[in-house]
């Protein structure tokens, strides 16, 4: 499990800084029973989705909604694409949101599967400057529990999550390195890194 979302130290690093950045201290009006209550809905959508028994294009198409109606993308999106989405023009930025979303249906549907059977527990949430973070733990056969965080914010007008922490690899973090990455072999270019990540995944 671990091995799959990477190298869990690396990523971690800076992760506070990004959420900063993106949140900066600021009263605000989510409260901790509405960012649980959001994680809970998220959580019963996602457990759906894993149980149905669909796989591939169906079960993406799932994630995608998931993502769409609970996650800020364009946070994250932002976050992920890191100094260059300051030069991306209005279009590629929304280009770039829609092909992200995509490539985080199926790349985070490819992982939930192994959820199958799982039992997701809410435990509790806690401010956290400016967002809640929402602790939940994950009861899988066979393995011991394991700790889920959601990061949850209003910033947008809308409680969503922008950030999850799976044992402790930071989705924020992971995906701004890997995007970067993915960026710099592309030679810097947005459009082609676009392009690439509408089958990535």
């Amino acid at each position: 499990m671990t091995s799959d979302f990477g190298r869990r130290a690396a990523l971690g690093l800076g992760a506070g800084a990004v959420v900063a950045a993106l949140f900066p201290a600021a009263a605000f009006a989510l409260t901790d029973a509405a960012a649980r209550a959001l994680i809970e809905r998220t959580v019963a959508d996602v457990n759906r989705a894993i149980a149905s028994g669909k796989t591939g294009a169906a079960l993406y198409a799932d994630f995608e909604r998931i993502f769409a109606t609970y996650a800020d993308v364009p946070v994250i999106a932002r976050s992920a694409l890191g100094v260059a989405a300051r030069a991306a023009s209005s279009a590629q930025m929304a280009a770039f949101t829609t092909a992200f979303r995509g490539y985080l249906a199926r790349k985070y549907g490819k992982r939930f599967r192994e959820f199958i059977g799982t039992r997701f527990e809410v435990q509790g949430a806690r401010a956290v400057s400016s967002f809640y973070e929402v602790k939940s733990i994950a009861y899988m056969s066979g393995q011991a529990p394991f700790e889920v965080l959601w990061q949850v914010s209003d910033k947008s007008g809308k409680d969503k999550f922008f950030n999850l922490i799976i044992e402790g690899v930071n989705m924020l973090a992971s995906e701004r390195t890997e995007i970067g990455a993915m960026l710099d072999r592309r030679r810097g270019s947005l459009d082609a890194l676009i392009a690439d990540l509408k089958t990535a995944g």
